[in-house]
């Protein structure tokens, strides 16, 4: 069935613009489906993982294969190297200009991921806060050093009670950069968030939450697969080319990381990347359920039932498009 004229219509520039985003937990099979989409709608896809921007790193990223992206366009992988910084912003930078890129064409464009945070600032935006500060930045860490954990909650809750509410204790990042605003700002974070919502664009968010143990089992066996397919040697490979970089903190190629150090055997490596996949998928689902109008598929996207079910969701929405 040939759904492309009904998206150049949903696209046309006089209306809003339709784009899907396809969320949920990894391993539910969100790239199986959004390829089906794709192919059914016209589609392109715009990748939301913020370990996939990073070159080399294929193995622990379970990224589309090369087959795979041969047969749609797809958008945010491999744009940059793991010792460039890649934030949220830049990722929500460069997602809407391919978002409107897409739509410019007729396309639809298909959002596919499970980072929170990047979805969360495509669609809502970021505050404009003042620029990082890596000396500031520093002094912070060593103070978290020297005083402990608790040392720089306890900061920003003499700076900011109102920020400091909502950031966990062990959250060291969001709190160096909430302190990192305040000083530069002289304010508080909670006074100078500003956000720059997504525009132009009507969104279908379309969710799967497969059974929980299903999904355990298949998150178990893709770890075990990643080891087996050469993620430390992957790990190796870019440790010797970029070093102690942030991005290979990432999950699979932490433990790949312990791998090579020798503090962990491979066995002992695909076991805690197996129980760090399971956590992750549930902290995946706690942010995932926050977000509004969510249509969720209680299976795995590779079911036919739910091509089905996603199909007449965007079908309808292409439909009243069209009224």
């Amino acid at each position: 069935m040939d759904f492309s004229a009904g998206v150049v219509a949903a696209v046309s520039p006089a209306r809003e613009l339709l784009a899907v985003l396809l969320l949920g937990p990894t391993g539910s099979g969100k790239t199986v489906l959004s390829l089906e989409l794709g192919e059914r709608f016209s589609g392109e896809i715009v990748s939301c993982d913020s370990v996939a921007v990073y070159r080399g790193m294929d193995l622990g990223t379970a990224k589309p294969t090369k087959e795979e992206r041969a047969r749609l366009p797809h958008h945010l992988i491999d744009v940059a190297d793991p010792n460039q910084p890649f934030t949220a912003g830049e990722y929500s930078r460069q997602a809407r200009v391919a978002l409107r890129e897409i739509a410019s064409r007729g396309h639809l464009p298909i959002v596919t991921g499970g980072t929170g945070l990047y979805l969360r600032a495509l669609t809502e935006g970021l505050f404009a806060g003042p620029e990082r500060q890596q000396e500031l930045r520093v002094r912070l860490q060593r103070s978290r050093e020297k005083h402990g954990e608790n040392w720089l909650h306890r900061l920003l809750l003499r700076l900011d009670p109102a920020s400091a509410a909502h950031i966990h204790a062990n959250d060291a990042a969001k709190l160096i950069r909430a302190i990192e605003v305040c000083l530069a700002a002289r304010k508080p974070l909670s006074q100078v968030m500003a956000r720059d919502p997504l525009t132009g664009f009507r969104l279908l968010r379309i969710g799967l939450n497969p059974p929980r143990q299903e999904l355990y089992v298949r998150l178990n066996q893709r770890a075990a697969e990643m080891f087996a397919a050469g993620l430390v040697e992957e790990t190796r490979g870019l440790f010797d080319r970029f070093g102690p970089v942030k991005a290979l903190d990432s999950l699979g190629y932490r433990q790949a990381l312990r791998v090579l150090r020798e503090s962990l055997s491979v066995e002992e490596a695909v076991a805690a990347a197996q129980q760090g996949h399971r956590n992750y998928a549930k902290r995946q689902m706690t942010w995932f359920r926050r977000e509004p109008e969510v249509h969720w598929i209680e299976r795995f996207g590779d079911d036919p039932n739910t091509l089905r079910t996603a199909s007449e969701l965007i079908a309808n929405e292409i439909a009243k498009s069209n009224s």
